[in-house]
């Protein structure tokens, strides 16, 4: 709850600074074009999916950092879907995998190293996976 007024605070207080400063038209244009890049961003995930989930195949996330980076670009078109300046701002960081990946690693405590010896269920690392493959014809 604490959280949610703090946000509020910021949001109120940004909003109100901003929209003074640029005028009520430009305001309401800003929050129209909000809404309908987020609304883009939504309809448009698929794209942000595949990209994680090509970094996950190629062993650079991990499986934790790859479900964090999806929810963080869902609750960043979503905040840029809810009015105001604050919310937008946080919305489009969230967007760019740099940002999203910092403060999943700062809030959701995301571990940053990823061991590649993850997946050997025995953790011995100096196994090595072969395929033996038999050229001998049946004769």
């Amino acid at each position: 709850m604490i959280y949610f007024l703090i946000y509020l605070f910021i949001e109120v207080s940004v909003s109100l600074n901003i929209s003074s400063r640029i005028g009520s038209l430009a305001t309401f244009i800003e929050l129209l074009f909000s809404a309908v890049v987020g609304f883009m961003l939504l309809a448009n995930f698929r794209y942000t999916f595949f990209e994680t989930m090509q970094a996950f195949m190629n062993r650079t996330i991990s499986a934790e950092e790859f479900q964090k980076l999806n929810v963080m670009s869902v609750v960043g078109a979503i905040l840029l879907i809810l009015p105001g300046f604050f919310s937008d701002i946080l919305g489009i960081l969230l967007q760019f995998g740099f940002f999203a990946t910092l403060i999943s690693k700062r809030f959701l405590h995301v571990n940053s190293n990823y061991d590649n010896n993850k997946y050997n269920s025995k953790g011995d690392t100096d196994v090595i996976d072969v395929e033996i493959i038999d050229d001998t014809s049946a004769k």
